[in-house]
């Protein structure tokens, strides 16, 4: 939605790979600036030709579509692929194999790692969690013991993608 607003955005193409062919309007009514624009499937966007790429993929898979995408392309990866700098911690929360670390993107936090991100060609978007605790937690510290915080976060169903499941009703 923001996307599709914004000024200096030229969305090129929107994919989906389990709805491609339908109607972005169909899954998402919200988004009507998208018209009678469709879903593609992920193979068929032409990378070459972005400047931008989102990827907001499961976990455990933006690094195969990464390897795709030309090096001259900034890449945002909302998944939690490139999050971690620890093999170990990654292979403890995720499983699988870890891809690599991109610089971790909220340059709400701090000049310097803003002017970090805004030189990288790869960023790492932190998670809703992490980004939620990190911006609520900013303004105290400093005035508070922050040794010792624990926080206790609970997520809807949206928190596991787009589909209610069992085990989180």
């Amino acid at each position: 939605r923001l996307l599709s607003l914004h000024p200096l955005f030229d969305v090129k193409a929107v994919s989906a790979h389990s709805q491609a062919g339908e109607l972005i309007i169909s899954v998402h009514p919200q988004l009507q600036n998208y018209g009678q624009t469709r879903f593609v499937k992920n193979e068929d966007v032409d990378f070459k030709n972005l400047d931008l790429v989102f990827l907001a993929l499961p976990h455990g898979e933006s690094a195969a579509i990464v390897e795709k995408i030309p090096s001259s392309v900034k890449i945002i990866d909302l998944g939690a692929d490139f999050r971690l700098s620890d093999k170990s911690a990654w292979e403890k929360y995720y499983g699988g194999a870890h891809a690599g670390t991109w610089v971790y993107g909220l340059p709400e936090l701090s000049p310097s790692h803003k002017e970090a991100i805004s030189n990288q060609t790869r960023v790492a978007n932190p998670g809703c969690y992490a980004t939620s605790i990190s911006l609520g937690l900013a303004p105290a510290i400093g005035f508070i013991d922050s040794t010792d915080i624990v926080v206790v976060a609970a997520s809807g169903t949206t928190g596991a993608g787009r589909n209610a499941k069992i085990n989180l009703i």
